[in-house]
């Protein structure tokens, strides 16, 4: 599979069976802009509501691109999260705050009616934290965590 993101090729793509993942998939909506966080996939995730069970053919990862677009998320409807980016370590981190984002608004719903951010706030703020740089860039300190408590990992 291959796709353009943006100007660049996407390199990597996080996807896991992931709590919050699962329970938001359920929704079958986009996630609101809520947070500073949340606004990193302000209009820059789509909605895969197709799910048709276990995949067992490759026409579906084609059918999940489509879909995905130059997004850098997809929330597959009744199954999780699926991010894609230039590099690893923003793919992996826009997975984790996508997952963490899901949870707040969750959370954020269960205990009363949230007031998202303005669209034009909400616009700004994904110029200012959606970029690819700022994903590699924030994912920087858990991987020299991940480096240090797993020394071994690189050998």
């Amino acid at each position: 599979m291959y796709l353009i993101y943006l100007q660049f090729a996407v390199v990597a793509a996080a996807h896991a069976h992931s709590l919050y993942g699962k329970s938001w998939s359920s929704l079958g909506r986009l996630l609101d802009p809520l947070t500073q966080d949340a606004c990193i996939f302000y209009q820059d995730h789509a909605l895969f509501d197709d799910y048709k069970g276990v995949v067992l053919d490759t026409s579906e990862g084609r059918r999940i691109a489509e879909v995905l677009g130059n997004k850098k998320a997809v929330i597959l409807r009744n199954h999780g999260f699926l991010t894609a980016g230039p590099t690893v370590d923003a793919a992996a981190w826009w997975y984790i705050t996508f997952e963490r984002s899901a949870q707040a608004q969750l959370l954020a719903e269960a205990a009363g009616k949230p007031i998202p951010i303005d669209q034009e706030i909400a616009t700004l703020t994904h110029s200012q934290v959606g970029t690819q740089t700022g994903g590699w860039y924030s994912f920087q300190p858990l991987y020299d965590r991940i480096v240090q408590e797993e020394p071994d990992l690189l050998e």
